[in-house]
């Protein structure tokens, strides 16, 4: 991040999100100190421990600024920048670009989840082990064509399978609900029969009105392979967009 670009985030949250007075009893953090110690600690994965030297800050603040600070960037920046789709003219700017970049029609975002390892939790029992053989909680993800997340759910206990992940989220509850507001059925180009506009996953996903997945590859048709090849292509924003951004110390 560049020095201009801080300063504007800086401008976002220093007033009164995370600015706080020195008291008699203790000289306070500067809001300018505050969002580096968390930037660090978001960009480098690294422990409070190990941040207590470039910050020189104690663990244990470390441990309550970055929470608080974090809080501060969401609140102020998830109306700009984290919208999330709200009309149909929303969810068809999305499917357009699908289409101009993926050759993929009626295609609302690619979906995927990611395990992120994690120390056991106490008392947690099984709760949090995957069946990759490590402690995990998981991050659901859509992301549109231009590799912008227009949904991010965290906290799924890492027991849950790869395809019961949809379903642990608000996301899911709004479509099954039909609240989300998505096109109706629309005729493909160059096509009269008329087909649903789709959230796009792997394998692991539940085929669905509007979830798509690739077919099974024993025994597939030449189209067939062209579908899944296409698919493929356009899921790869989510996979992209998760293995570059996930700010975790481990990928899975």
């Amino acid at each position: 991040m560049d020095k201009e670009a801080f300063e504007i985030l800086l401008q976002y949250v220093e007033d009164p999100l995370i600015q706080r007075n020195t008291t008699h009893m203790r000289e306070a953090v500067s809001s300018r100190e505050r969002l580096i110690a968390t930037l660090r600690y978001l960009a480098t994965g690294r422990s409070v421990e190990d941040l207590k030297f470039s910050c020189a800050i104690s663990p244990q603040l470390l441990g309550k600024i970055i929470p608080e600070t974090c809080w501060a960037l969401f609140m102020t920046l998830k109306n700009e920048y984290l919208k999330f789709p709200s009309s149909t003219n929303d969810w068809l700017e999305i499917a357009n670009g699908f289409k101009r970049s993926c050759d993929f029609e009626h295609c609302l975002g690619a979906m995927d989840g990611k395990h992120i390892a994690i120390k056991k939790p106490p008392n947690s029992g099984s709760f949090f082990y995957n069946y990759k053989g490590f402690f995990s909680t998981v991050l659901f993800a859509i992301v549109n064509a231009n590799y912008e997340f227009i949904y991010v759910y965290t906290g799924i206990n890492g027991r849950v399978s790869d395809g019961g992940v949809l379903q642990e989220t608000d996301f899911y509850e709004k479509l099954e609900n039909h609240t989300l507001n998505i096109p109706p059925p629309h005729h493909l180009e160059k096509s009269a029969v008329k087909l649903p506009y789709v959230f796009i996953g792997d394998d692991a996903f539940s085929l669905t009105e509007n979830v798509m997945k690739p077919y099974s590859i024993n025994g597939i048709s030449h189209d067939e392979k062209v579908f899944n090849y296409r698919l493929c292509r356009a899921r790869r924003v989510v996979e992209t967009c998760l293995a570059y951004w996930l700010l975790a110390s481990e990928y899975y």
